[in-house]
């Protein structure tokens, strides 16, 4: 469906699914922090650029597809500095084990995170639609549109997906996860 849409939309580079996960997955930091972390997010893309493909922000995870430049094949940076720089502007009532301390981490984010290399547009198009479909997935809501910190309505307003998309999975009945 979005083959030929998504191949002109993701210029070549080196293009990676990840997932960026808190370690207390019962909070809603990333929601109420929404603000912060775009505005963290802009400031890395424009000190190290890549272009976001696809994103969804939830309140206890990130899902992102980037592609970056030619010949700069490091995503690792990007994250960590989007990763240390989120949680520094928001007051910080976490508790930090002592080996978080000695590492100067912060108990918002994983230390891990999963990273996938794209291996076609087909792969791509797959994580796209998985991204987009996260919140539905994760039972926030009953249609992707109605979820706001997601790219699909960047997708809507330039032709690529229509507005309906996967239309309202609670007249559904079936399994959609994992």
């Amino acid at each position: 469906m979005m083959r030929t849409t998504l191949r002109a939309f993701a210029h070549h580079g080196a293009r990676h699914a990840s997932l960026q996960s808190r370690q207390d997955r019962g909070r809603r930091l990333f929601l109420y922090g929404c603000a912060c972390l775009r505005q963290v997010y802009r400031s890395v893309e424009k000190w190290y650029p890549f272009e976001t493909i696809a994103i969804c922000i939830l309140p206890d995870h990130v899902h992102a597809v980037w592609s970056l430049p030619d010949g700069d094949p490091n995503f690792s940076l990007r994250w960590r500095l989007i990763k240390s720089g989120f949680p520094r502007p928001l007051a910080s009532d976490e508790r930090r084990t002592l080996s978080k301390i000695a590492k100067r981490e912060k108990g918002i984010w994983q230390r891990r995170y999963w990273e996938h290399a794209i291996r076609d547009e087909r792969d791509l198009e797959r994580h796209v639609d998985y991204i987009h479909f996260n919140p539905v997935k994760h039972g926030y809501l009953s249609r992707v549109c109605d979820w706001p910190h997601s790219s699909f309505h960047r997708y809507v307003a330039r032709g690529l997906l229509p507005p309906d998309w996967c239309g309202d999975v609670g007249e559904s009945t079936g399994n959609f996860g994992e």
